[in-house]
């Protein structure tokens, strides 16, 4: 009997180490998921070795196809007989739908000095911002979401494009799902808290999603709108979300942020080696994304270490804080360890309402808080809460210091520099970056 051809990418529980066979259909979740205490979420391992050259494509400046080797929906096509050039083609077909709705697609997003904010943040001109306001339905969230759309448009045809997608959201993620959805011209089904932003409900609703407001239930802990979400899901839509706990696809698109960064670094950054990272966190995608990003770019050789992760949360909901400060006193990497078998040890929602001017982060639960807490630990980085004051300031500085048209939950991560910047932490000669990931609507 032949054995099956060993590819570079494998989605393997971090939680109990069940791989997730190439051959799924939907390899979105553990099997073994809601079974046990243990953290069932499906990581990438990368191979390197069985990486192909080059593993950049430099012409191309779309992120799915310039880093198409290290994405998994690449790998999963491949193995399943999808040429290179077949997948390239649905990418740009993809692609140009989702111009045709958004107005733009998917290209490198601006990587960029900015010595006025670095002026403003440390008396030093070395801190770079990744800007995300100016991608696809103005934040990075659509990254997330359109490696799952390709996922589906690629290896989805046993699943009929009547089925309904999901996503719970109270802004971005609920835009950027709508927009592809449109896109692709599948139905989408979106749950948004009763505080949603109006105009925001009402372009949803413009773009064909069927919006459900969700109140919250003070005898149901946990986000409300999550759980109407996991209910459609289970009465068989889809998970179209930003949550890789509940689609480890999601954090496929999300990676290409750290690979723009990594490759930019490279070739413009002498400090490479120093480098501080500040990224806010809710549900933890981006963060977790990021992270597990860079670790690609360590092994493919573009970074000599990981960057300094410094994950933001705001003070009106840190579960995230809450979980790492809990692993530190159970012993650092021993405690780590038992949080993959204790999840609800570590990990819970928060007590109360989140509240915030960042009202992006505002979830009940850091869904990908694992992945994070162990790039902290990794990296030597630290896991910090920002009060509301540094949040606003943070906005402010960076409203006055750059022509970014940024938000207040886009530019959270700022806040958190802004406190390690005016500690004794702070060292000289590191390069920073901070990604301002929404736009002001």
């Amino acid at each position: 009997m032949t054995e099956p051809t060993p590819i570079a990418s494998r989605l393997v529980c971090h939680g109990c180490g069940t791989e997730v066979p190439s051959t799924e259909l939907l390899p979105f979740v553990c099997a073994h998921r809601d079974s046990d205490e243990v953290d069932h979420l499906p990581t990438r391992v990368l191979d390197s070795k069985l990486l192909q050259e080059p593993v950049v494509d430099v012409d191309s400046e779309h992120p799915f196809v310039r880093y198409r080797s290290l994405l998994h929906v690449w790998h999963l096509a491949r193995a399943r007989g999808v040429s290179d050039h077949e997948y390239c083609t649905v990418v740009a077909r993809l692609d140009q739908q989702v111009a045709a709705v958004s107005g733009c697609g998917f290209r490198r997003t601006p990587f960029a000095l900015a010595p006025r904010l670095g002026a403003a943040l440390t008396g030093e001109p070395d801190v770079w911002i990744k800007d995300e306001t100016n991608n696809v339905a103005g934040s990075h969230k659509a990254r997330h979401l359109f490696g799952i759309l390709l996922h589906l448009e690629l290896l989805g045809d046993a699943i009929p494009a009547t089925t309904p997608l999901a996503i719970s959201s109270c802004g971005n993620a609920a835009l950027a799902a709508a927009h592809l959805a449109a896109a692709a011209r599948r139905p989408l089904q979106v749950f948004v808290p009763e505080w949603g932003d109006a105009g925001t409900i009402s372009q949803l609703a413009e773009l064909g999603a069927e919006v459900n407001v969700c109140k919250r239930d003070e005898t149901q802990a946990g986000d409300p709108c999550y759980h109407a979400f996991r209910a459609a899901v289970g009465a068989g839509a889809l998970p179209f979300c930003c949550q890789g706990s509940e689609n480890a696809l999601t954090i496929d698109g999300g990676r290409t942020i750290a690979y723009e960064i990594s490759e930019a670094l490279q070739d413009n950054c002498p400090n490479i080696g120093l480098v501080r990272f500040f990224v806010q966190v809710g549900g933890g995608a981006l963060a977790s994304a990021c992270v597990q990003g860079f670790a690609d770019a360590v092994q493919v050789g573009w970074l000599p270490v990981l960057p300094r992760i410094h994950a933001v949360q705001a003070q009106g909901g840190a579960p995230l804080d809450r979980a790492f400060r809990k692993i530190i006193e159970a012993g650092g990497r021993r405690g780590l360890a038992q949080a993959a078998q204790h999840r609800s040890d570590f990990m819970w929602p928060w007590e109360t309402a989140p509240y915030s001017i960042a009202t992006g982060i505002l979830d009940d639960e850091t869904y990908d808080w694992w992945e994070i807490v162990a790039g902290i630990m990794a990296s030597g980085g630290e896991s910090v809460v920002a009060e509301e004051s540094q949040l606003k300031d943070a906005w402010e500085i960076a409203q006055r210091s750059t022509e970014i048209p940024v938000c207040a939950t886009g530019a959270a991560g700022l806040a958190g520099a802004l406190q390690v910047a005016s500690s004794e932490r702070w060292r000289t000669g590191e390069t920073t970056v901070v990604l301002f990931t929404g736009v002001k609507r």
